[in-house]
């Protein structure tokens, strides 16, 4: 009994410090969306080339995710890759420091898409599987993690940058995540995928299992055309694509419209972007449950429409001091969705393929995220900035029609056992 409870206790400790490192990951972009408005009229930059800063980030993630699924599929040092992906999102931020030009700009964005495509693919399937009974919850919490990062990062960078300049913040803003790669190194170094049982008294055994998450190239080769059969995987990513264009462009243009039109200062437009992701933090381990125990297309298609309902409302709103409250209601719907995504795709996709699913579902969502801050920034520059709202709303409208005609449940295809077996 006691064994029980020490091993549960280790397992939602371990829990907690993945968590915290996804909120660390969601940190940096959150900060630099705060910064972007800055930095574009430093350089002097207009919408479209503001939302083209953004696509270049997305579209390296795009690039990147799927080999980063690969790369966890077939190495077994979960701690080691998770530490690696922290790093790599926070570092590129110092040398945004010494940019001066629009290129050198696109260059840094870009290498932060390519590091953070390892965190997901590492993160989600070993916590789905060592919580097979409750993934919605637990992913609803990482996915908290994600909430936190999003809504303390534009409160600090702001409160920074009444003291500071915005270069003197990135260099500044690198610490905490190449401290918290540090501890995850140290402490997840012999993670392994699924539930622990008692310890391993021969250290050679315990790195023998250690190595058994891993598979050489032929059974990865087997693996993956099997994947590609999946007709919920195709559903889920697709839909997700686009639900992360509605969320991209939002983040983009959301800080530019409190700053350019509303006429907040960056404390305020941080404080803005803050309510917006504690409505997420909020409705990340409610949707979570309801969809462990309603079912996951139903909390789905709920929280897809109510989100579409409220973008149409902001534009209509304009400049109305209520504009500021539909912030917070519109990040409770919006990324209620995003851990009941991940624990659908978890049942359907084979274990030892988890991690390129989730590659894949992270590519497909960079795909769109890269697109849609190109097109919602010439759709400004064009129409007005509020315009923009309009262009989400219709993206999270597509994203909810792909949910309806997803397969309600789909077993993985071939002989691998699902993430949730």
């Amino acid at each position: 009994m006691n064994e029980a409870v020490e091993t549960s206790q280790k397992s939602m400790k371990e829990m907690w410090l993945i968590t915290i490192g996804h909120g660390l990951t969601h940190w940096y972009p959150a900060t630099f969306y705060l910064l972007l408005p800055i930095i574009g009229k430093e350089l002097g930059l207009n919408y479209t080339e503001i939302g083209m800063v953004i696509s270049f980030q997305y579209i390296a993630s795009t690039i990147s995710n799927v080999p980063g699924g690969m790369l966890v599929d077939m190495v077994g040092r979960k701690g080691l890759l998770m530490a690696l992906s922290l790093f790599w999102v926070g570092f590129p931020y110092l040398f945004m420091n010494f940019s001066n030009t629009y290129w050198m700009l696109l260059l840094c964005t870009s290498l932060v898409g390519i590091g953070n495509n390892l965190w997901h693919p590492t993160a989600i399937p070993t916590l789905a599987q060592r919580y097979p009974e409750r993934k919605g919850f637990v992913l609803s919490i990482h996915g908290m993690g994600a909430n936190v990062g999003d809504a303390l990062a534009p409160l600090a960078a702001g409160s920074l940058l009444a003291l500071l300049t915005w270069r003197q913040v990135v260099v500044i803003n690198i610490i905490p995540g190449i401290l918290m790669a540090l501890i995850i190194l140290i402490l997840l170094r012999n993670l392994q995928m699924g539930p622990k049982k008692k310890k391993d008294k021969d250290p050679a055994e315990a790195a023998s299992k250690q190595k058994e998450d891993g598979q050489n190239l032929k059974e990865y080769t087997s693996g993956l055309k099997q994947l590609f059969k999946n007709r919920s995987l195709v559903f889920i990513s697709t839909s997700s694509a686009f639900r992360s264009m509605t969320q991209n462009a939002l983040l983009t243009f959301l800080p530019l419209y409190l700053a350019h039109e509303l006429g907040f200062s960056p404390l305020w437009v941080g404080a803005g972007m803050f309510l917006l992701q504690m409505g997420g933090f909020i409705a990340a381990p409610i949707s979570g449950h309801l969809s462990d125990k309603w079912g996951r297309k139903k909390i789905l298609s709920a929280s897809m429409a109510m989100t579409a309902i409220i973008l149409v409302l902001l534009a209509i709103m304009g400049k109305s001091p209520l504009f500021i409250v539909f912030i917070a209601v519109l990040g409770f719907f919006l990324y209620a969705v995003r851990p009941v995504m991940q624990a659908w795709l978890m049942e359907t996709s084979p274990k030892k393929m988890a991690g390129t699913s989730v590659g894949i579902l992270f590519g497909m969502q960079s795909l769109g995220q890269a697109i849609s801050p190109m097109i919602g920034g010439m759709i400004s520059d064009k129409f007005g900035l509020f315009s923009a709202f309009y262009f989400v709303a219709g993206t999270i409208v597509i994203a909810n029609l792909l949910i309806l005609l997803a397969p309600q449940q789909e077993k993985p295809a071939g002989k691998n056992p699902s993430v949730s077996a």
